[in-house]
């Protein structure tokens, strides 16, 4: 049978080296995983046990497309606890994980063909979605004056139909301040560019709260996802919020696309969102992390790094050491033993010279990570 033109997307290369990773491990060798971007945590005590209650009296079947009420509800009260902002809990919209979230914002938004930019370096599967969509990505190259974030004038002649942003971004951890958020979304606007903000990871800050684009304007797509401040990576629930005139638009795309996200991780996502304690130690474990990181990753070699704002990643340039990143996270494997993201996945043009290392794990991997590391570059350099 043929296969479609759209189907033909590249594969998630992290994806690879976990799967590296696991065969390695499946030899007997210990690995540290500084590949993935997914907290080592679990969800919340709190929110397994209220599953397990709901589990005994409720046959979650499917609740309707936009999701709990109560979650819903629960969500546009985050929004005044952490910016704010007052929410109307109808424009808040269940989905299955944030990759169900990118699916609906790009089908309510887009018509085939639209060119939509995003930033590069940026999350891989953007780009991927976009084109199993029938959509145009357009690369958006982004620069270290800029901390590698996107500017107005980057936008300038792209006749975009949409702006993704992220921030905190992965793979390099940086944030937009509030002024940048808002020349972005002026600059979108003024050409008729929907405008999308990821803030998947909001919440895993360190010396600056993240800025939401609904701080600025009414008039734009927000995304989040339960996967990373609230430790829920394969519960496959996250949200977004959409302007009030949009919120039919996208129930009738998720009605049919979706049914509706997951029930029992809608139960868990809820009583997530009142474990502000557990989470917060979460958080001192990424700080730490993040501490060690950008002191032992320059002392092993990899001294070409911008600090992170937030998220849980270190974005290095190693075109130092290498022009062929893939080939050097294998050797990374092989020889120390740890598992890194070529830069690759992020950026199709200059990623061959990039690697991405997660700091998302037990602090004592980290440490480890470090050590391996250290031998790795030191017996590389002879």
């Amino acid at each position: 049978m043929r296969n479609s033109s759209r189907s033909n997307v590249d594969p998630f290369i992290v994806m690879d080296v976990m799967e590296a990773a696991r065969r390695a491990e499946e030899a007997g060798r210990h690995i540290i995983h500084m590949e993935v971007g997914q907290p080592s945590t679990g969800a919340p005590v709190a929110a397994r046990e209220a599953l397990a209650k709901a589990l005994d009296h409720d046959s979650l079947g499917y609740t309707v497309a936009l999701g709990l009420p109560a979650l819903r509800k629960r969500i546009a009260q985050l929004y005044g606890e952490w910016y704010n902002v007052d929410l109307n809990p109808e424009r808040v919209v269940i989905t299955p994980g944030s990759s169900g979230a990118f699916l609906l914002s790009f089908t309510a938004l887009f018509d085939s063909g639209d060119r939509v930019g995003i930033g590069a370096p940026g999350y891989p599967s953007y780009r991927q979605i976009l084109h199993a969509l029938g959509l145009t990505p357009v690369d958006i190259e982004t620069s270290l004056d800029h901390r590698l974030q996107p500017v107005p004038q980057d936008l300038t002649g792209l006749d975009l139909a949409g702006l993704m942003v992220a921030s905190p971004a992965n793979p390099t951890g940086t944030m937009l301040d509030k002024p940048a958020m808002a020349a972005l979304i002026d600059a979108a606007q003024g050409q008729g560019a929907a405008f999308i903000s990821d803030e998947i990871y909001h919440g895993i800050e360190y010396e600056a709260k993240a800025v939401t684009a609904l701080e600025v304007t009414d008039e734009c797509y927000v995304i989040n996802s339960f996967s990373k401040y609230f430790s829920m990576t394969g519960w496959r629930v996250g949200w977004m919020v959409v302007p009030e005139d949009h919120v039919r638009v996208v129930e009738r795309i998720a009605q049919n696309m979706f049914i509706c996200a997951p029930h029992a991780s809608q139960v868990a996502a809820l009583a997530a969102m009142d474990c502000r304690e557990e989470l917060e130690g979460n958080l001192a474990v990424y700080a730490r992390n993040r501490a060690l990181m950008l002191e032992g990753l320059p002392k092993a070699g990899f001294d070409r790094i911008a600090p992170p704002d937030g998220a849980f990643y270190v974005y290095a340039d190693v075109s130092e050491l290498t022009h062929d990143s893939r080939a050097f996270a294998q050797e990374i494997l092989d020889e120390a033993g740890v598992a890194v993201t070529p830069g690759l996945d992020f950026d199709p043009k200059r990623g061959a010279t990039t690697l991405r290392f997660s700091y998302a794990r037990a602090t004592a991997d980290i440490e480890e990570g470090l050590t391996r590391l250290t031998a790795f570059m030191a017996a590389r350099r002879g």
